[in-house]
């Protein structure tokens, strides 16, 4: 295979994991997946909690496709599209449990316009503790945080955890309470 398209479906692959993950989050972790999800909306106590299985979970198809594609004969592109999925996955461990959640304590502030807008989201996808009711389900793209303030007010504000008091904060909850 040629290395540039082998780029290309890594690549592809990386961009397309977001509309993948998108729709996981949507419809699976907040579906039928919920008894795993459930736990990362909740105050984390200890370093692990149910939803972490995802991240075992979503690693297995990847895995399979560049074992496959690098050792079983399969198409040459297997591998390519399995790194793409392991790649996104490191992204979104990168941002979503070291740089939002601080699962790896560190002081990183986001100081550009697109690092604080997903940041922002994510975190308003957290104010809502049930498995409705709840806005933006993308990782690296997601709606202006206004738009989600919006929505989560239009809502009536449904679902969304009262606000944290000292304490709890520290513990481990994971957002504050969403402001007007």
């Amino acid at each position: 295979m040629a290395i540039w398209l082998g780029l290309l479906l890594f690549l592809g692959t990386v961009i397309g994991m977001e509309a993948f993950a998108y729709a996981a989050h949507r419809w699976i972790m907040h579906g039928f997946g919920w008894f795993l999800h459930e736990s990362h909306h909740r105050a984390r106590r200890g370093h692990w909690e149910l939803n972490d299985l995802y991240a075992a979970i979503f690693a297995v198809p990847s895995f399979v496709l560049v074992f496959g594609g690098l050792n079983l004969g399969w198409w040459p592109g297997f591998a390519w599209i399995g790194a793409g999925v392991a790649t996104y996955g490191m992204i979104y461990f990168g941002f979503h449990d070291v740089i939002v959640h601080q699962r790896i304590p560190n002081r990183y502030l986001p100081k550009s316009k697109y690092m604080k807008r997903i940041v922002q989201a994510h975190r308003l996808h957290h104010v809502v503790e049930t498995r409705e009711g709840n806005v933006s389900f993308g990782f690296l793209v997601a709606p202006k945080p206004e738009m989600l303030k919006a929505e989560l007010k239009r809502r009536a504000r449904a679902g969304i955890r009262a606000p944290a008091r000292p304490r709890e904060t520290q513990a481990g909850t994971h957002a504050p309470a969403v402001g007007s």
